[in-house]
Parts: structure tokens; C-alpha cells; sequence
């Protein structure tokens, strides 16, 4: 998974702007974090259709909020530049929670 430097809003969107994409947001003291990263490898190779993008939360504070991202970690989907999806709270997340929520997805 590309992990992304510091980036805006619009620079993000210009980069994300054709294609599927599933952003990642996490933060390397984050529990819940710790305990679903090992299982993004195998997540993103269930899923060719999407890039996976990685947002360090501390790295792209104001990025999380303008995308209104509170919660950790969170998954936000696009569709050609537009979001199409988030699954977005503090809970503990599972590997099957996540792949169901990606299917749930609308790509055309």
C-alpha cells in the first residue's frame, strides 16, 4: 500500500480523480490501527479493482479534517474523484467487516 506524504485537499483529489481508490487512515500509536494493519496486505489483494492509499493521520491533520475523518482508523472510497463510501469510526474493525463494506461499494 502507497503511503502518502503530506498532501492537500486539492492535490489529493487532482491524484485521485480517475480510477478506484480506497483510502486508508490510520496513525502508528492507534490500537485499533495496530491490530487491523497486518491484515491490509491480504485486503488490498481481495480487491485489484482499487488503489489503497495510506494516510498518516499525524502527517495530514489538516487533510482529516477537511475530509471530515475523525475517527481511526477510517476508510474512505472514490470513484473518479468522487467519494462513493466511508467506513468511518473508532470501533475495532475486522478484516470481514471491511472487505463486506468495499463490496457494499458502487463502481461503475
Amino acid at each position: 500500500m502507497e503511503r502518502l506524504p503530506e498532501i492537500t485537499e486539492a492535490a489529493l483529489m487532482d491524484r485521485i480523480a480517475q480510477g478506484n481508490y480506497i483510502l486508508y487512515f490510520g496513525a502508528d500509536w492507534c490500537r485499533e490501527c495496530q491490530y487491523i494493519r497486518p491484515k491490509l496486505p491480504a485486503i488490498e489483494n481481495n480487491f485489484p479493482a482499487y488503489k489503497f492509499l495510506k494516510v498518516d493521520r499525524d502527517e495530514n491533520t489538516q487533510l482529516c479534517l477537511d475530509l471530515n475523518v475523525r475517527g481511526l482508523p477510517s476508510f474512505v472510497g472514490f470513484h473518479n474523484g468522487q467519494e462513493n463510501g466511508r467506513f468511518v469510526n473508532g470501533d475495532l474493525k475486522t478484516q470481514p467487516e471491511i472487505e463486506n463494506w468495499i463490496r457494499s461499494l458502487s463502481i461503475k
